[in-house]
């Protein structure tokens, strides 16, 4: 036998990052000489950003909309994680024009966010502090919401009355959450909701699969490379995942960091990433560890 490498086939950029990515590329493209501005990353990958960099796109904050000389000649791009309504009226009164990548499945949780509010429920959002996905999430009503990271948080804020466990709640998923730790999550708070729990669906189903690809894909090989960026929240998620299915799990975010004293001659090796790394990515790995 011999040292052999898998690609995980579903491993990549997801469909949210795919549009951002090609409609950015598209842009750049009929616009030569023009650059475009990304209001934040458009993808948790520093490989990436680097190859659209050299292309024109420029990653920029909030802050910058407002100092932009002549608004009215650059290009905002709103990426896949999507944003609070409040970045649309600042990007308006700029007078700076916008291509909104939102992705289809944030934009559908937006609304269902919205929807909630107005029940007169109290809303829980599952997601990371200060992720883009969750800050839109919050604009969405007016931050009047409880974000909750983990089970830690969870029971601390049932526990000193930030959840109020006798009015009627109502748990949303960021979208690129774990299905499992959202199920304990669920399960818990439903035990303490006097009033009554709805629990919405909200992982993205392309996540959701993943999860359960790389189980398995863990499992059946020796050793497991996953490739992420080093910002990317859904890539720790992933990565731990691969980790606790399979201890001989690295992650790294560049060819650079694969180290040879991980295989042995007859290692079954498998390369897999985050829904942000690209498949070229993916693809320079398997080759350099070959």
């Amino acid at each position: 036998m011999a040292l052999t490498v898998e690609i995980e086939k579903h491993s990549g950029f997801c469909g949210g990052v795919i549009r951002a990515i090609g409609r950015a590329e598209q842009f750049l493209y009929s616009n030569p000489g023009k650059k475009l501005l990304s209001l934040g990353a458009i993808v948790h990958n520093e490989a990436e950003l680097a190859r659209l960099g050299a292309k024109g796109l420029v990653t920029v904050g909030h802050g910058d909309i407002v100092n932009i000389p002549n608004p009215s000649e650059e290009t905002l791009l709103i990426r896949a994680h999507g944003e609070p309504p409040e970045t649309y009226e600042l990007a308006r009164k700029a007078g700076i024009n916008v291509i909104d990548c939102t992705c289809p499945v944030v934009l559908r949780l937006q609304e269902s966010i919205r929807e909630a509010h107005e029940r007169v429920r109290q809303i829980i959002i599952f997601g990371k502090v200060g992720h883009a996905e969750v800050l839109g999430l919050l604009g969405q009503v007016g931050e009047d919401a409880v974000v909750i990271e983990n089970m830690e948080m969870l029971l601390e804020a049932l526990d000193n009355g930030t959840i109020h466990t006798d009015r009627p709640l109502e748990i949303f998923s960021q979208t690129t959450k774990s299905p499992t730790e959202y199920s304990e999550i669920c399960k818990v708070l439903s035990e303490r909701a006097r009033a009554g729990l709805a629990i919405h669906n909200t992982i993205c189903s392309q996540v959701a699969s993943r999860h359960e690809e790389l189980d398995s894909f863990s499992e059946n090989h020796d050793v497991i490379v996953f490739v992420s960026g080093v910002s990317s929240s859904n890539g720790k998620v992933l990565c731990d995942l691969c980790r606790s299915r399979n201890p001989r799990t690295y992650h790294i975010s560049s060819v650079q960091e694969i180290d040879p004293s991980w295989f042995g001659p007859d290692d079954r090796v498998g390369v897999c990433g985050a829904t942000s790394t690209p498949r070229w990515l993916l693809e320079q790995v398997a080759e350099a560890i070959r």
